[in-house]
């Protein structure tokens, strides 16, 4: 347990440090991405966890919720922040798509790597493709309410 513990403060120190790359002028673009995944995830999670498909024996605040604070609400949403900074507007359909996949990818193998040697999260009636799925499902939803969010505001969503 304590190595799990270990592992998430090591997570919390990574996540916190990736905001530092945000640049100034995309600091709106950030937060509406992260609340965005926020509240998708919050609503998702919950579901996942109600229905058994997936258990977080080791997590933080674990009376007050059975779904991963520390994934769920902070860690998903800062790294969707962190797509939706750096989205390859300039590039083509097929850029862009394979941008969507190493996101997914590197999230899904990491997950798949902490289910199998740690206690933080339990596949029940899960596979790593849900996630991979899911994924990208809610990152193309964030990237949708983005564009509209910001339409006619910035020229960053050409």
């Amino acid at each position: 347990m304590r190595n799990e513990v270990f592992i998430l403060i090591i997570l919390w120190i990574i996540a916190i440090g990736f905001v530092f790359i945000i640049p100034k002028n995309k600091w709106r673009l950030a937060v509406v991405a992260f609340l965005f995944k926020q509240a998708i995830t919050w609503v998702t999670g919950l579901i996942v966890i109600e229905f058994g498909l997936i258990s977080y024996p080791v997590r933080f605040f674990p009376e007050v919720n059975r779904s991963s604070f520390s994934y769920e609400y902070f860690f998903y949403p800062i790294i969707c922040s962190i797509f939706n900074v750096f989205y390859p507007n300039d590039h083509n359909k097929i850029i862009k798509f394979l941008y969507y996949c190493s996101f997914c990818t590197v999230l899904t193998v990491s997950e798949v790597i902490f289910e199998k040697y740690t206690k933080l999260i339990t596949y029940v009636h899960w596979t790593w493709y849900f996630t991979w799925m899911s994924l990208f499902l809610t990152f193309m939803a964030t990237r949708w309410f983005c564009i509209w969010f910001f339409k006619g505001i910035s020229q960053e969503f050409d």
